[in-house]
């Protein structure tokens, strides 16, 4: 609409594109379809394709729902899954997501990333490891 604007103002398509941050064919474009079909055919069209499965009410409940936790849903740990936060978002709004899907919900519309727990042995003893690389390492290193 604003390159319409400027173009009715006198400027020349090139100065437009330069003034909007556009290539001088998208300039073009836009006169053209404005000349055709006025200013209807310059409004913004809904977006084509499939519908969205769930509704922004809905990914905010999926929100909440896994900000309660894993262990709040009954699972046996407080991780999530892309299969637990599946079943939670059936649970929630009763819209059967893909594993796919599931991570588009996360990572696009809640913004969370991949997070993968650190394993470490029950038994480590950080006091011990400390211990043996001041004392026994550089007693090994050395040699007999």
């Amino acid at each position: 609409m604003r390159a319409v604007e400027l173009l009715d103002q006198g400027h020349p398509q090139a100065q437009v594109a330069r003034m909007l941050g556009v290539t001088p064919e998208s300039v073009r474009r836009w006169q053209r379809q404005m000349e055709q079909g006025g200013v209807a055919a310059l409004r913004r069209r809904p977006p084509t394709g499939r519908p969205r499965k769930l509704t922004d009410k809905q990914v905010e409940q999926i929100r909440v729902a896994l900000e309660e936790g894993a262990l709040a849903h009954g699972f046996a740990s407080d991780l999530w899954t892309l299969e637990r936060v599946g079943l939670v978002a059936e649970q929630r709004t009763g819209v059967c997501l893909s594993r796919a899907s599931v991570w588009r919900l996360l990572t696009q519309k809640l913004g969370w990333s991949l997070q993968r727990p650190q394993r470490k042995a029950v038994e480590r003893d950080e006091s011990e490891i400390a211990r043996w690389v001041a004392h026994e390492w550089p007693r090994i290193k050395r040699g007999p």
